[in-house]
């Protein structure tokens, strides 16, 4: 179980990295160049988007990096991970996959009890 910890938590921090630069630059851009009505405009919070491009996909993948090592620290950083991808970005089509990677390895990582057979 913390084998696949590791697994899922640094394919979710690497997918929450992509979302992460995609959410950072768009309020960049609007930002910088201003809103265009019904097309594209500025979201709500960005300083919370912001922060959290980075904070959620770091938490992932230190997560995961913990996982086989220390599994229930490791654990409560990739739930912490999913629940801040989810605060900041929402439930979407591309972000469901980190946020579900995130919230079921650090599941098998806090049910870790016994280190994995080698």
């Amino acid at each position: 179980m913390r084998n696949a910890a590791l697994v899922l938590g640094i394919i979710a921090g690497i997918w929450g990295m992509i979302v992460g630069f995609f959410g950072y630059g768009y309020t960049e851009v609007i930002a910088r160049m201003g809103e265009l009505p019904d097309l594209a405009e500025q979201v709500d919070h960005p300083g919370r988007i912001r922060a959290f491009a980075l904070i959620a996909p770091v938490l992932a993948l230190a997560g995961g990096a913990m996982a086989r090592s220390v599994a229930q620290v490791g654990g409560i950083l990739l739930l912490l991970s999913a629940a801040g991808m989810y605060f900041a970005f929402g439930y979407g089509v591309f972000t469901m996959f980190p946020i579900a990677l995130a919230g079921l390895g650090g599941l098998l990582a806090l049910v870790a009890v016994k280190p994995d057979p080698h």
